[in-house]
């Protein structure tokens, strides 16, 4: 998959039009909803609070954006899971808190038009699990030692 840089505002355009245009996705591994909420949309745009992703990392996901919600509809299977302690936003009584608390994270992988992805959803204890990311297939040119993004086709790469 080619990155063209030039089209990156339309490209982060349309995919922030599709993610707000989704609500949720039943997932059968969970046999249960996956919602996408406004976290996940800034965790596309952003790696931590008031740090911006490069403009190539935010251009691939939001590319790949399209196929989230067909990897979640279909994934039967879970790849990786995380679990984990953080500082969360919660809201309490009409004003947000930050508090400890445990946090599961799935992996589904998938390999949907020529391209391997992995889709991220996030569980906070009590809470919905919401999509978290979407991350294309890295790989490391062993010349460079930096990385690069693989297609299918080793001839292209």
């Amino acid at each position: 998959m080619a990155i063209d840089l030039e089209n990156f505002d339309e490209v982060k355009l349309k995919g922030e039009e599709l993610y707000k245009s989704l609500i949720d996705v039943h997932c059968p591994f969970f046999n249960g909803k996956v919602y996408f909420n406004a976290q996940g949309l800034g965790h596309l745009k952003f790696k931590r609070h008031g740090h911006a992703r490069p403009q190539q990392d935010q251009y691939m996901r939001f590319k790949l954006l399209h196929l989230a919600p067909i990897i979640l509809r279909n994934s039967k299977t879970l790849q990786g899971i995380w679990e984990t302690k953080s500082f969360e936003k919660i809201r309490v009584h009409s004003r947000t808190d930050t508090v400890m608390k445990d946090v599961t994270y799935y992996e589904f992988v998938a390999v949907m038009e020529n391209v391997r992805a992995k889709i991220i959803v996030k569980q906070v204890a009590g809470g919905q699990r919401v999509f978290w990311s979407i991350i294309p297939f890295w790989g490391i040119d062993k010349k460079t030692k930096k990385k690069k993004l693989h297609s299918v086709y080793p001839m292209e790469d």
